[in-house]
Order: structure tokens, then sequence, then C-alpha cells
């Protein structure tokens, strides 16, 4: 089962009446309260993507009664105008070519029912492992973070260093940006606010002595994260992938399998932009998993679509808010359905 039919089928199936096991019930009820929780935050934080893909859609439709090429032209600007990117929107243009040809799309309520099919069933093909690693059985888990400038990269180690605290695990951040003016006292000002001991040195300092200091004081207080704040300034590419190396030189001497996570930051609202940060990162290191920030403030929510099927590297996180319970970890299905909800139910 695709993940469109997966979502259609529960979205159809919400108001049964489900008969649930006295002892289990409760337990059972709170889960399900957390999930619905967590649909609802994808729905809000995802209205704005969502409104405009669903108005653009539903015009594109108005105005043309059957599909000729001016149709797949204007289909194609719509795409590539939401960030979905070059490869996605082929894909989906061929998708829907093919089942015009095979006589599967006889009207224009066809035509939109593959558009969306096809676009929620990639965002399962090209985001399978979104899962993040989150326990280190041999000791301390070490997470690296590495994004350009101004995307909201110590904002997301501050609020992925308040999910650990809630877990009960402690955690330590270490401020390897050193080259930012205000990035140090930036990371000093989150920990003290999440509960977090933060390692540092001087601006300018050297970033793999810090990062060496964060995984011995990480040792000695028994913590179980270490989180890795790094530079971000692209525009001294060489500079930068040579820091971002040594770091990783010093990490995996200390401990062999790490760093267990390298997270690149992107900030959704940029679109194309943001891709091209993405292929120049995957280029010079090796990313694990993309967090994509500020999803709720762009109208364009194709950016997912874009990263997994033109660079397959999964997205591990979405940022859907300002609030430090707003990051959360990507869940395919809640996402497709919170971008496509109107269009979902218009093919009930």
């Amino acid at each position: 089962m695709g993940l469109f039919d997966k979502i259609k089928s529960a979205f159809t199936n919400t108001d049964k009446e489900i008969k649930l096991p006295e002892e289990t019930e409760q337990k059972q009820l709170e889960q399900v309260k957390k999930e619905q929780e967590k649909a609802n935050s994808y729905e809000k934080g995802l209205q704005k993507s969502r409104r405009s893909f669903t108005r653009r859609l539903n015009e594109l439709f108005a105005n043309f009664r059957y599909e000729d090429e001016e149709f797949f032209e204007e289909l194609e600007d719509l795409l590539i105008e939401s960030d979905v990117g070059f490869e996605a929107t082929m894909y989906i243009s061929e998708t829907l070519r093919q089942e015009s040809k095979v006589q599967n799309v006889k009207s224009m309520a066809d035509a939109e029912r593959v558009i969306v099919q096809t676009m929620v069933d990639l965002y399962g093909e090209t985001n399978p492992d979104h899962h993040i690693f989150n326990d280190n059985p041999n000791g301390l888990t070490v997470i690296l973070f590495v994004g350009v400038n101004g995307v909201g990269k110590t904002t997301t180690i501050a609020k992925m260093a308040h999910q650990y605290i809630d877990q009960g695990k402690k955690v330590v951040m270490a401020a390897g940006d050193t080259f930012r003016a205000g990035a140090i006292e930036q990371l000093h000002v989150w920990g003290d606010r999440v509960g977090a001991q933060v390692v540092s040195t001087k601006q300018g300092g050297d970033p793999a002595a810090v990062v060496y200091d964060g995984i011995v004081q990480a040792r000695e207080h028994q913590a179980d994260v270490l989180l890795i704040d790094t530079a971000g300034r692209l525009q001294n590419k060489k500079n930068l992938m040579n820091e971002l190396e040594k770091m990783k030189r010093v990490i995996s001497r200390e401990i062999p399998d790490a760093p267990h996570e390298t997270l690149l930051v992107l900030d959704a609202t940029t679109g194309q932009n943001a891709l091209n940060q993405a292929k120049i990162f995957k280029e010079t290191t090796d990313v694990t998993g993309i967090v994509l920030t500020k999803m709720d403030g762009t109208a364009k929510g194709g950016i997912v679509l874009a990263i997994g099927k033109e660079l397959n590297i999964p997205v591990k996180f979405v940022g859907l808010g300002e609030t430090m319970n707003d990051l959360h970890p990507f869940d395919t299905e809640k996402f497709a359905y919170g971008l496509f909800k109107e269009l979902i139910q218009q093919t009930a």
C-alpha cells in the first residue's frame, strides 16, 4: 500500500469507534492523544504551504478542460515554483502523461487524483530512513550540526537539547562556532534556558579544541548526548570544510563510531537556495540527515521532495513554529497529510 492509500484509509476511518480492552484503554487513549497533538502541529505548521498549493492547483484545473501541452507546462511551472525540484517535477508530470496514455485519466478530476497521489507517494518513497540515532549503547551519543549562518542552527540545537532533557537525558552542548560574533554567547543563553551545560572558548578559538573539551566534559559528567554547533561561513567554503573535517577527526579519534549523526540545518523559506546548500555540504561532508526549519513560514512545501529525489538525504526533523516544542521528528504520513489535507479529502 502506498502512502496515499494509507493516509486515505486512515482519513476515511477516523470516525469509526474503536473497542479497546479495559486494561489497555487508558494507555491507548494517551497515545492516541499524543498522536493527534502531533498531527495538529503538522496541520497548523503547514497551513501556509497547504493553502497556497491547494489554491494554485485548483486554479490550474479550473482553467483547463483537458490535458494538452499548455496544461503540462503550467503544471510543471507550478511544481517548480512550489520548490518541488526539477527531478520530482518531471517524474510527476511523466507519471500523469503515462496514466493518460493508458486511459486511467479520463477527466480533470482523475488528473488531480493522479497528481496528488503521485506526490504523496513520493514523500514516502524519497524519505524512508528518517529515524535519528538516539542511543549509543557504548556511552556518549554525538550529534554534529552543520549549515550556513541564519538558518536557525543554534536554536535547533537548543530545541533538541530541550527534547532530550525532557526524556531524562543529560546533555552537553559544544560551541564550535567560534567564528560568528555572538554565537558562543547565544548558545550559553540557550544552555541556561534549557538546563544544558555549554562548553566553549573565546571567539576565534580552535573549534576542534572545543569539540575535544566537550567530549572530555561530557564523559566527566556522564552525559548521554553531546550536541556540537559549527560555523557556517559558506562564502569561505574551503576553510569551513577543512574545519569540519578536523572536528570530525577529533570526534572519531575519541569515539570511533562518532559522530553518530551529522545533521544539516536548512531554512525551508529559502527554497532552491536551501537545495543548493545541501548539494554543497553533501559534496564535502557526510550528511546523515536534514533539519528543515521555518516550515511554518513558507508557502512552498515541496522542498522535502526536492531533497529526497535529487540528493537522497532523509529529512529527520522539521521546525513548525517558534516554541521549544515545535521541532518535530519528521513523520512522513503526518507531513503529507498536513500538506495535502484538502486535496486528499477531495479524492476520498
